[in-house]
Formats: C-alpha cells, sequence, structure tokens
C-alpha cells in the first residue's frame, strides 16, 4: 500500500464515483480502478460496493476510511511539522471565511502576505460562519475568520474588523437627497434582502415592526448582486459599509445613516485553542495584526 492509493480510495468514498475522483486526483478511470483493487487485495476485503449507480463504503471500507482520513491529517501535520522546523513560513496555509469577506475585507492582507511570504500556497474555504467553526474544529483548516458573537469553548476568537451597517440607495432613488434615513420610510421602497447570514437575520428583526408595509422585491444570494440591482434602482437595500466603498467612489450608489437604528457587523479571527499554529498560520496573524492596527492605512477598517 501507497499514500497515493488511501488517497485515491477517500477521494473515490467522497465523489462515490471512480471517473469523477480520477478527475480530482488526476488520474483516468482504470488507473483509479487498478488502485482500489490494490488496496482490497492488500486488506483481504471489498471496500466499495459497485452494484449501483454510485459507489458506496462496505463496512470494511468505512473502517478504512476513518482510517485514511486520520493518516492523511497526520501526513498534513508532519509536512507542516517540518515545514515549521526552519521557522520560515513553508507549506500550505488553509483558511476559512465567507464570500463577502474574501472580497472585501482581506484581499490586501492576502497580497501583503504572498509578497513576504511567496513560499507558502494559501488554500481558501468559503462558506458561511457556522461551515468556517465547524472546519476549524475538526482541524480541516488552521485559521478562519466569522461573524461575531460566536460560542466554540474549543477556538480562541480575536475580533477584528466592526463595521457599520448602512441603506445603500440609487442615486436616483429620493432617499438619495436624506443625510439620513428612518426605517418607516425605507420601507415605503422595494427592498432588496440578502437570502441567508447574519445581516438577513439583523434585518429581519429591524422591518418586523413594519412588515405589513414592507415590500421585499428580491431576496439575493450575493452582496455583488444586491450592489448592482441597487445601482439599477430596483430596490434599496442595508449593507456593511465597507462592502460598497468602491460603488460609493464610482457615484453609482450612496450609502446613508440610519436615523432610528444602529447595526454592525463584527469580524473575528479564529484558531483552535489546543493546537500550536504553523509557522506560516502565525505569520499570517501577524501580518494582520499589523493591517488592523488603529492608524494603519489600509482598507480594513480598525478595530472599534
Amino acid at each position: 500500500m501507497d499514500f497515493d492509493q488511501l488517497i485515491t480510495f477517500l477521494e473515490v468514498a467522497k465523489q462515490g464515483s471512480f471517473s469523477r475522483a480520477g478527475e480530482k486526483v488526476f488520474r483516468s478511470q482504470s488507473a483509479v480502478s487498478a488502485q482500489i483493487r490494490q488496496l482490497e487485495q492488500e486488506y483481504g476485503d471489498r471496500l466499495l460496493d459497485r452494484s449501483g449507480k454510485t459507489v458506496k463504503l462496505t463496512p470494511a471500507g468505512q473502517v478504512l476510511y476513518d482510517y485514511a482520513g486520520r493518516l492523511k491529517q497526520l501526513r498534513e501535520e508532519s509536512l507542516m511539522a517540518v515545514a515549521d522546523h526552519s521557522r520560515t513560513p513553508r507549506g500550505t496555509l488553509r483558511v476559512g471565511a465567507n464570500e463577502a469577506t474574501c472580497l472585501y475585507v482581506l484581499p490586501e492582507v492576502f497580497a501583503e502576505y504572498c509578497r513576504r511570504y511567496p513560499p507558502v500556497q494559501i488554500n481558501i474555504y468559503r462558506n458561511f460562519s457556522y461551515k468556517v467553526i465547524e472546519k476549524l474544529e475538526n482541524g480541516s483548516i488552521e485559521v478562519g475568520f466569522v461573524t461575531l458573537p460566536i460560542q466554540s469553548p474549543s477556538l480562541m476568537v480575536r475580533p477584528i474588523h466592526r463595521d457599520k451597517l448602512m441603506l445603500m440607495v440609487s442615486p436616483k432613488n429620493p432617499l438619495a437627497r436624506h443625510k439620513t434615513a428612518a426605517v418607516r420610510d425605507i420601507v415605503k421602497h422595494p427592498v432588496l434582502l440578502p437570502k441567508t447570514g447574519h445581516t438577513r437575520r439583523l434585518l429581519d428583526k429591524l422591518f418586523r415592526p413594519h412588515r405589513d408595509e414592507l415590500q421585499v422585491r428580491m431576496e439575493l444570494p450575493s452582496i455583488g448582486m444586491i450592489k448592482s440591482f441597487v445601482a439599477a434602482d430596483l430596490g434599496v437595500s442595508i449593507i456593511s459599509a465597507s462592502f460598497a466603498r468602491d460603488e460609493v467612489v464610482a457615484g453609482s450608489v450612496k450609502l446613508i445613516d440610519l436615523e432610528d437604528a444602529e447595526l454592525f457587523r463584527e469580524l473575528g479571527l479564529a484558531y483552535r485553542r489546543d493546537r500550536t499554529l504553523s509557522c506560516a498560520g502565525t505569520a499570517f496573524i501577524e501580518i494582520l495584526r499589523e493591517m488592523t492596527e488603529p492608524g494603519k492605512k489600509t482598507n480594513i477598517p480598525a478595530q472599534a
């Protein structure tokens, strides 16, 4: 048995298909089948059930799958440990964050990190905060960016970014003439809402007293779509101020303070309490700390 066979086995189990697994590990379907046959011969038992349209683990395969996952993680930890031996950041840094954080908060941090430590490969896991927390807790990623507050005894969390939520309107919208807007005036206009997430939960609470008047024109899956549709005057929305910075500068949208509410989105950096950070992870956190210090000129606002 070699390690490549275990990786192929894990991928077949994950994909439920020899051909899709082959695409992931850059091997032909016949080569994948040969590796699985070699494993089954070595273990003396059938590991995968090929009778249906999808490939499934047999009871013996499930046992090996658990061990193979642990071996894969140990291998990654050993590579990280050897890379750390020289105290020079190397290897792969695994980071988790949601899409908006990747697009509007982290680009300058990643750029500075890559400038200083070009040998390090950055692997980004993009998902909602609760999924990022799951990956942190099971050790799949080293550091994560999550919307606060969170409750996880196993994680160390440090606030790094606090963003005010503001009303976003098209320059053509009548509200664009005002410096502030009350919720009772906002609900007179069609509203564009994010489908899910922390901001959606805040907005549901904000608009609850006005639900009979509220006109929800669209529920959209991305910040980019919301900004584009507001710029086209299809409705108004409420957004973290830093997410619309470029559009404000370009004049395609205008941000207005909420008159009768103060809403914020706070972002935190999280990592496991019980695990020593790699040299690559420590260097990343140090750069993040430098770039979020008060008075530092960066697109990441200083911690409030």
